[in-house]
């Protein structure tokens, strides 16, 4: 990331700074930030991010052929992210400092937007609003995202976008954020949300109308769902009652699995119990199968707010690096400043319905299932920053195969997935559960 007019606070106060691009970086966190408008150079100490794990190295040039005969050439030798394990990504060095932009924002603090309720013409103010940007004469605030779909926002009072109770509320009913953003949104038929306001009053038919249309309406565009257009098909290896088995997009390694609800369900743990035990027994399929490649299976799973349709992870690891699989993580735990729960019952099955009871069914959640019966799980806190592929990464760092810890550099044919189906079929056919059926 290169950006030509800025450098920290910290070097000197006499050499200026661009505050532009300044809040700029402080927003999009480069791992990198390289200028050369100083004529000086000047390599700072790492930097810690605000609501992120990595850290960003700056470095300013000097001019090529300078008096001072300062340095305007640096190496470095910077790794993709995508091919980093969330270790590796989320080290410090000793030197690390806190991020500088922390005290960069010198604009006045924003007051958060409460509702008012002192006179008629106050109430009336943020629909107002919402009229005049759909008439396109207003230069009003935008609303923050994150407060809407959360309720909080980590910049708090220096956050630049507005916080809004009452827009919250209607995007809470339904409305569509662009709609409340700019009063008008451009994606036609192909948005499912609501395109006016919705009065607190409104019948729960109505909502629950609105809430099975949009359940509806996501079927048909999720990949997972049976019943779904967009769902590939060639991956399947096995379909029960209520759940199926398919192999994973990218796989880790040939053999890596997924367990799916046929029904649009955003997490297994909420599953109804018919669904449970038959997610139970495709676990105890798939690790009696395993001991028979000498293979232990670890399952893992991640719920968040943006989980659209529940899949569980069945990874297969040699038998000889099953006992790591506990340390691993909680290192990895470590690394990202937390500690995972151990959560251990008298058998598997007696293990999930604890590891249930620590689900509030709000909060993002991980888990990993250890092929001891051991259950790790962590509840991840509204502003935590939690990799997306935390598990993927830790068990890719376990087998040695950083390079495919993000699933898009393991991408294959179609032929090439459907090969690996049909493989995994013959060898799984003697356990597969749809057999019984």
């Amino acid at each position: 990331m290169a950006a030509a007019n800025d450098i920290p606070p910290g070097i000197s106060d006499s050499l200026g700074g661009d505050s532009t691009v300044a809040e700029l970086v402080a927003e999009i966190k480069p791992r990198y930030h390289i200028t050369g408008s100083k004529a000086v150079f000047y390599a700072r100490e790492p930097y810690s991010n605000v609501d992120a794990v990595h850290v960003t190295r700056f470095f300013g040039l000097a001019p090529v052929g300078n008096k001072e005969k300062q340095k305007f050439l640096h190496a470095i030798s910077p790794t993709p992210a995508s091919t980093m394990s969330a270790i590796e990504i989320s080290n410090k060095p000793p030197n690390t400092t806190p991020s500088p932009y922390k005290v960069v924002d010198n604009t006045p603090s924003r007051v958060t937007t409460k509702r008012p309720g002192d006179s008629t013409l106050e109430e009336q103010y943020w629909r107002y609003d919402v009229k005049k940007q759909k008439q396109g004469d207003g230069n009003t605030e935008k609303l923050c995202f994150k407060y809407l779909s959360s309720g909080t926002c980590p910049r708090g009072d220096n956050c630049h976008f507005r916080h809004d109770d009452e827009a919250r509320e209607q995007y809470a009913r339904g409305v569509c954020f662009d709609f409340l953003n700019k009063g008008k949104c451009e994606r036609g038929p192909e948005c499912h949300f609501k395109h006016s306001l919705v009065e607190e009053g409104e019948s729960i038919t109505n909502r629950r109308s609105r809430s099975q249309n949009a359940s509806a309406n996501r079927s048909r565009e999720c990949w997972f769902c049976l019943s779904s257009p967009s769902v590939e098909s060639h991956l399947i290896i096995s379909v029960t009652e209520h759940l199926y088995c398919a192999l994973a997009k990218g796989p880790l390694v040939d053999d890596h699995v997924l367990l799916i609800p046929v029904e649009h369900s955003p997490n297994t743990l909420s599953l109804p119990s018919d669904c449970q035990k038959e997610l139970h027994k495709y676990q105890s399929c798939l690790r009696m199968f395993g001991k028979t490649q000498r293979k232990e299976f670890i399952f893992f799973e991640l719920i968040s707010k943006r989980s659209t349709h529940a899949n569980l992870q069945a990874l297969p690891i040699p038998q000889s690096k099953a006992s790591s699989v506990k340390s691993i993580f909680n290192l990895a735990a470590k690394k990202l400043g937390f500690d995972f729960e151990a959560i251990m019952g008298d058998d598997v099955s007696e293990a999930r319905e604890l590891l249930k009871a620590r689900f509030d069914g709000v909060s993002g959640f991980f888990y990993v299932e250890l092929h001891d019966g051991t259950i790790l799980g962590h509840t991840i806190d509204e502003n935590e920053n939690f990799p997306v592929q935390f598990g993927r990464e830790v068990m890719a760092g376990l087998l040695k195969m950083p390079d495919k810890a993000d699933w898009r550099n393991c991408k294959l044919s179609k032929d090439e997935e459907a090969k690996l189906v049909e493989d995994f079929k013959l060898q799984f056919k003697n356990f597969d559960p749809s057999e019984d059926a």
